[in-house]
């Protein structure tokens, strides 16, 4: 049988090789810096943009590693009232997005508020409604275990642990601030996960929390990256990663090794959409003298969200709700302004995407 970190005489006493985080952290520091001097030093509409980007990408991520996908136009749509952003063609917005971008924007946003159980049990009823805001109650003989592919990978503490153990880590959070930051934030979101003191909608919470304290280590409410989008890309291995801490020693340096390295991979992943960004306002200005009617407006708009896409006439006229005789007209309109180029397949598989 398993023998996990919290079941260790000396839990939660963590330990980890400072000199070799340091340097990682200082690195990833650095690295966090230069990205916020460019986003400084962008035109306030273009910030805006990012940073409703990289929200949008943060709740949708957090949703997606649950396996509880949520849709991007809503998501946005949300995320940009919230902030007070006008955007073109908004969604209809439900109430699970509506509650979700509030729970992300209330850490990230008022991140110096400090974390209470009441901060957590009202993040939790964000996400069930009829349901949430209190700590989990399992029978003795059946506590609450993570399954995958029908194969126990970690069993969390018995529930008459919790009320002790949350205890312990918010008095912890509320003293990190005499931790190195991005280290702090990295021990958070494994403690949390330890002790999953949640039925249900433990990550989530887990990444919430990171995020205030990621936020609290820039002193900025203003979100430039999303972890969450970098931990769904790794997937495999953060669970893995997980796992292995979860049965390991309270020696965590090797989980935070990996949490410095994919934050900074995060960064990096982060320059790369701010410079689509500059692009596309770059395309704007370009096709700001020229003739667009709405439709072509609509899914020049969609393109450049998704780069790389491509689109077909039927694709156009199902869009736009519009016939496909209008829709090759509108596409034929944007090949001789040489805004659109066709792809080299042809017949009903003729696509085409934005000219470089």
């Amino acid at each position: 049988m398993a023998v996990y970190i919290y079941q260790r005489i000396d839990w939660p006493r963590f330990t980890w090789n400072h000199e070799r985080l340091s340097k990682r952290s200082t690195k990833v520091s650095h690295h966090q810096g230069r990205l916020l001097g460019r986003m400084e030093s962008l035109d306030p509409r273009l910030q805006a943009e990012a940073i409703l980007r990289m929200l949008t990408l943060e709740v949708l991520y957090a949703c997606e590693l649950e396996d509880d996908p949520a849709q991007y136009a809503e998501v946005r749509t949300a995320v940009a009232r919230h902030l007070g952003i006008v955007i073109e063609d908004p969604a209809p917005v439900g109430e699970a997005a509506e509650r979700m971008v509030g729970m992300m924007l209330d850490a990230t946003q008022h991140y110096k508020t400090p974390l209470t159980e009441e901060r957590l049990y009202a993040w939790h009823r964000a996400l069930f409604p009829k349901k949430g805001g209190a700590w989990r109650e399992n029978l003795v003989i059946q506590p609450l275990q993570v399954v995958a592919r029908q194969t126990v990978r970690y069993q969390a503490p018995h529930s008459y642990m919790l009320k002790r153990e949350m205890k312990t880590f918010l008095d912890w959070f509320a003293t990190a601030e005499n931790l190195d930051p991005l280290l702090a934030a990295g021990i958070a979101h494994l403690w949390f996960l330890t002790v999953q003191p949640f039925e249900d909608g433990n990550g989530r919470i887990a990444r919430t929390i990171t995020a205030l304290q990621l936020a609290r280590a820039d002193d900025s409410a203003q979100r430039f990256y999303s972890l969450s989008a970098q931990l769904a890309r790794e997937r495999g291995a953060y669970h893995d990663m997980l796992e292995k801490t979860q049965s390991g020693s309270l020696d965590i340096t090797e989980w935070l090794e990996w949490f410095l390295q994919c934050l900074d991979r995060t960064l990096t992943e982060t320059e790369t959409l701010l410079n689509d960004i500059v692009e596309r306002a770059k395309f704007w200005e370009r096709t700001s003298g020229m003739s667009l009617n709405d439709r072509q407006k609509k899914m020049l708009l969609h393109l450049l969200e998704e780069p790389g896409g491509k689109v077909t006439s039927s694709y156009w006229a199902r869009h736009t709700r519009s016939s496909s005789d209008t829709a090759v007209r509108d596409i034929n309109d944007l090949l001789q302004k040489g805004i659109l180029i066709k792809k080299p397949a042809g017949g009903r598989s003729t696509s085409y995407t934005l000219l470089g």
